[in-house]
């Protein structure tokens, strides 16, 4: 009896390849159009739509900012980032569980990427998924919350690896949740040496001044 699994790796390629493309298109607009393409990525409920609000927020007052927001269903999170101002479009992936590059391209049209700064694209909740997808972005950012526990990128270190920043969130809870902050930094090292880790709190605004300035030099 003949097994799937080589047709399957054989067509997971091809998808894999042809977003690929797709990005690389993606990226091509964006550096032509000067917009700086943002991507967000972590497991459900670590913060990504309360930092992104809170970032939305401030950038508005100074840059020309926009957000792509990804989720199974309901459009709840774009409509609490429209308290921003900033122009935002929800991305229903139904049963998928992650963006993919031409799932980015199908939600800009109609949008002149000439007229923004920043693009923010905030990928569905999963912290498997996503690793393998290049949207074209400029700068990955990885969330991990202080209660989701210290050992997060080595039970997922693929999209620790295909990120450029940790940011750790919710820090206004460490001491209440003794987080172990040494131990998240030698784990994340683990899995990608030198990456910068910030710690953040949307609720607070604590270190959201270092995560500003992550924003302005890649």
């Amino acid at each position: 009896m003949k097994t799937a699994v080589p047709r399957l790796v054989e067509v997971r390629r091809s998808v894999l390849k042809q977003n690929d493309l797709i990005a690389a298109m993606l990226r091509e607009r964006f550096h032509g159009a000067g917009v700086r393409a943002v991507s967000l990525v972590s497991s459900p409920g670590s913060g990504k739509t309360a930092l992104l609000e809170k970032t939305l927020t401030v950038l508005t007052k100074n840059h020309r900012v926009a957000a792509l927001v990804g989720d199974l269903a309901t459009e709840n999170d774009a409509t609490r980032l429209r308290r921003s101002q900033a122009p935002v479009r929800q991305i229903v992936t139904g049963t998928v569980c992650h963006l993919d590059a031409g799932m980015v391209r199908d939600a800009l049209e109609g949008w002149k990427l000439e007229e923004l700064d920043y693009l923010f694209i905030e990928n569905v909740g999963n912290l498997v998924c996503p690793s393998s997808y290049d949207l074209g972005e400029e700068l990955r950012a990885v969330l991990l919350s202080v209660t989701e526990g210290e050992d997060k990128p080595l039970k997922y270190p693929t999209i620790f690896d295909s990120a450029d920043v940790a940011v750790v969130t919710k820090v206004d809870l460490a001491p209440a949740v003794e987080f172990d902050w040494d131990a998240v930094r030698r784990n994340i090292a683990a899995v990608r040496p030198g990456m910068e880790v910030l710690g953040v709190s949307a609720k607070t605004g604590e270190g959201f001044d270092d995560w500003m300035g992550c924003l302005t030099r890649f």
